[in-house]
């Protein structure tokens, strides 16, 4: 009978730490990359943090606490807005952008005024007028670059100079300034939440009134109807979702309608902010429309069509919003304003080369 082989006990390997650190790090940059809202929450956590402790150590020229920060969400409301509707315009793809939602807002705006400030009409009736209005104005846009076949960038180019000039020669440069449009400043308000309204800051009602159901309505129309699958569809590419039936034109025409009439409740909002109908409200400065691009972008909309999400927008909202409000704090006098632009255009920039890097190495985010 032959002795069983001897058995040894042969020690397992030691992990290697380094290797595990390496691929955890890799596992994080990945989910940074690939998932748009995970990196905006971090990005968000930094630029509170950073204000806090520069506030904190007195660098600052006022408080950045949380009342300042919920105050500054009256900013959060139009920028949300209109990026939802360049959400929609570039989803569409073929280089679709519209530059002229500013002064969609600037001309929708004046309308307003006349039809709620000047001629005594309800403000339903104003606000639903104003709100078909801007989406008229977006179906020049649509037919001009869905039906007529005009580049995006030409298209709306155009537009944005005629609407804009029509603002201004509209009332001979003139704002609406009535009593009415007056008492309109209350839409802006800061209002305390039920339940928890004790423990937090006031929010902005526009929040509620405005961009909350605005949000909700571009979020159903994306994720739970047969023409938000087709959007993304013609978006990511056009001509398969031509050959398989698929409406092309007629979809890519409706975001911009869909893209106009937000602009037109956002001139309603702008008239509320400014107790004015003005006609440079969406135009003044650098204007609306390089806002509301730069957060499409940062919050995940590919510039080549076919992704993009609400939440994302959402999120680049809010991180512009209080960025540019502690910048405001970082500089004396009117010079945060001037670093507010350096910083909008770094963070496009920021935003088209995050896109670029992870549509090339993981397909896009998410």
């Amino acid at each position: 009978m032959s002795a069983a082989p001897a058995v040894t006990d042969t020690p397992a390997p030691a992990p290697d730490n380094g290797t595990d650190r390496r691929s955890a790090g890799a596992r994080i940059l990945r989910a940074l990359l690939t998932q748009r809202i995970a990196l905006l929450a971090v990005l968000i956590a930094v630029v509170v943090v950073t204000f806090f402790v520069m506030d904190s150590g007195g660098y600052l020229t006022a408080a950045y606490d949380f009342d300042y920060m919920s105050a500054s969400l009256i900013n959060a409301v139009p920028l949300a807005m209109l990026g939802l509707a360049e959400l929609l315009v570039i989803l569409s793809g073929r280089g679709g952008i519209d530059l002229s939602v500013g002064a969609t807002v600037s001309l929708a705006g004046m309308v307003f005024g006349f039809m709620y400030g000047e001629w005594g009409w309800p403000l339903w009736i104003a606000i639903v007028l104003t709100a078909l209005f801007g989406a008229l104005l977006g179906a020049v846009n649509g037919f001009l670059v869905a039906y007529v076949g005009f580049p995006a960038l030409i298209a709306t180019l155009a537009t944005y100079y005629a609407y804009k000039s029509l603002a201004i020669v509209v009332n001979d440069q003139q704002p609406i300034s009535t009593p009415a449009i007056q008492r309109l400043f209350s839409l802006s308000r800061s209002v305390e939440l039920p339940v928890i309204g004790a423990y937090i800051p006031n929010v902005p009602l526009g929040i509620f009134t405005f961009l909350l159901p605005t949000g909700v309505v571009v979020w159903l129309l994306l994720n739970r109807t047969a023409y938000g699958r087709r959007v993304y569809a013609i978006g990511t590419n056009d001509v398969a979702a031509r050959w398989s039936g698929q409406p092309v034109r007629d979809s890519r025409f409706k975001v911009y309608v869909y893209a106009g009439l937000i602009s037109g409740l956002v001139a309603v909002v702008t008239v509320a902010q400014f107790a004015s109908a003005r006609p440079d409200a969406g135009v003044s400065g650098s204007g609306m429309a390089l806002p509301a691009i730069t957060i499409a972008v940062l919050g995940g909309v590919a510039i080549t069509g076919g992704i993009g999400r609400v939440a994302g927008v959402v999120l680049a909202t809010l991180l512009v919003v209080w960025l540019n409000a502690g910048i405001l704090l970082a500089f004396a006098g009117n010079e945060g304003s001037q670093y507010q632009l350096l910083a909008l255009g770094s963070v496009l920039v920021f935003a088209a080369l995050l896109n670029g890097l992870t549509t090339r190495r993981y397909g896009g985010a998410r």
